[in-house]
């Protein structure tokens, strides 16, 4: 089973390149599965129905979110009638909208997993992401062997941790939030993917997706700025897990770092290879 994971879309960029690239990604990779995490699809700050809708429409099969889930009020109506769209499972209130994991088919019809998480450290305190993981996963894991955590934390050392503590439990654990691709990329000996950070799938040419004015700002002056979204050039980042079906062993994690170019150039070898 081949499963492809999209780094946090950002803005109207990142929507844009995973609308053109996901077809050939599919094809080129052999891919079962769509995961894409979606919390800065909406002009880089929480996502919204309309557009959770569309993104499904390109070809994703699950969505994920984070800290910024809730930016957008009126996703609240839409959590409820959408499985496809996760928040993250250790929010501490029973009522908070929304689940934090999601049992879907592959193309082909098999089982998978997803869950979603966020970490504590430097971010909102929620519950323990250690102790509700290994509920979730075990919920899911009589009908899925294959599952999938996005762990939306900061601190590089939690999201290390939490693909250790994961190990062999999970297929795979990848990091979310910090937009920044990183290249340690790796399989743990119990057969769990992981890596620290997937990345962002956005306007590169910006400060993690906000306009270099705007972040530079802040950080030379220490005065408030307003935020505003990029709308530069857009890359996709993004990672595919190769597993095994029986076992949920991970045998592969490959990174996946295009431009607007590569995705330009994806179109017609696939359509050569039709």
């Amino acid at each position: 089973m081949r499963i492809l994971f999209i780094g946090d879309i950002f803005g109207r960029p990142g929507r844009e390149i995973v609308r053109q690239a996901l077809p050939a990604l599919v094809e080129r990779h052999s891919i079962d599965f769509v995961i894409a995490n979606v919390e800065n699809a909406a002009a880089g700050f929480g996502i919204t129905g309309d557009l959770a809708e569309a993104i499904l429409s390109y070809g994703v099969d699950a969505m994920t979110t984070g800290n910024h889930v809730w930016d957008k009020k009126e996703v609240l109506e839409y959590f409820p009638g959408q499985a496809k769209l996760l928040r993250p499972a250790n929010f501490p209130a029973a009522g908070v909208p929304g689940r934090g994991s999601y049992l879907g088919p592959t193309r082909t019809g098999e089982p998978i997993g997803v869950v979603n998480l966020m970490g504590r450290i430097f971010m909102q305190p929620l519950d323990d992401p250690f102790a509700v993981v290994l509920k979730e996963i075990e919920a899911l894991r009589a009908r899925a062997r294959v599952i999938v955590v996005d762990f939306h934390a900061e601190a590089t050392s939690e999201k290390i941790a939490m693909a250790w503590h994961l190990d062999g439990r999970a297929t795979a654990v990848l990091g979310t939030h910090t937009h920044v691709q990183t290249a340690d990329e790796r399989i743990l000996p119990k057969g769990t993917a992981a890596i620290t950070d997937v990345g962002m799938t956005g306007p590169h040419e910006s400060i993690i997706g906000v306009t270099v004015d705007a972040a530079l700002g802040r950080f030379v002056s220490g005065m408030p700025t307003k935020f505003e979204a990029a709308n530069g050039p857009a890359r996709l980042n993004a990672v595919v897990i190769t597993a095994d079906r029986a076992t949920g062993r991970a045998t592969g994690i490959e990174r996946v770092n295009l431009s607007a170019k590569d995705v330009e150039a994806l179109a017609p070898q696939s359509a050569a290879g039709r």
